[in-house]
């Protein structure tokens, strides 16, 4: 399989799309309330969960296409910058999934029955565990904070990139 030298329509779609989610994402995780024992889940959190298991299975399936669809390193770039920028991109694939996972078997382990945007029930992936549920309360805001500051490292590259450098090499991801 031959790598391309720019992202296509796809790969853009599901980038940009997973952006926008986690903008979302961050500013209800941010603004709903805090969880204490015996609380349902509500408006907030419902979407929030919801909204998590659409990130987990489009971050899934854009994994899969970078796989199938590869697209060449930057040839200009410097060898460290190179190495970097695969190594942020590889850690924000596994973040993402990871946080997502988290928030999921937090869900989980609260013994919530949480509801697809309102449309159908979640499945969950394991049952009751007050202690499991803090344990993994505590990794999944770990996990958040450490996705945020992966994210801040991606951006300010993308634009040092753009205003310091101005080599083109965000135009590698841009629509259009």
């Amino acid at each position: 399989m031959t790598a391309r030298l720019q992202y296509g329509t796809t790969a853009k779609v599901f980038h940009w799309l997973i952006v926008a989610l986690l903008v979302v994402q961050y500013v209800i995780g941010w603004l709903m309330p805090d969880v204490h024992r015996g609380m349902q889940p509500g408006g907030p959190m419902i979407f929030h969960l919801s909204i998590g298991l659409t990130i987990l299975v489009l971050i899934v399936l854009r994994f899969a296409w970078r796989l199938t669809h590869p697209v060449a390193p930057e040839s200009s770039l410097a060898p460290w910058q190179r190495i970097s920028s695969e190594a942020v991109h590889w850690l924000l694939y596994v973040m993402v999934l990871a946080t997502t996972l988290s928030g999921w078997l937090f869900a989980s382990f609260r013994g919530w029955s949480v509801p697809f945007f309102y449309l159908a029930p979640m499945p969950m992936l394991a049952s009751d565990n007050a202690a499991a549920g803090k344990a993994i309360d505590g990794l999944h805001q770990a996990m958040e904070w450490t996705l945020l500051v992966l994210i801040a490292l991606h951006v300010a590259s993308a634009f040092a990139h753009l205003f310091i450098y101005r080599d083109r090499i965000m135009e590698r991801m841009l629509p259009g």
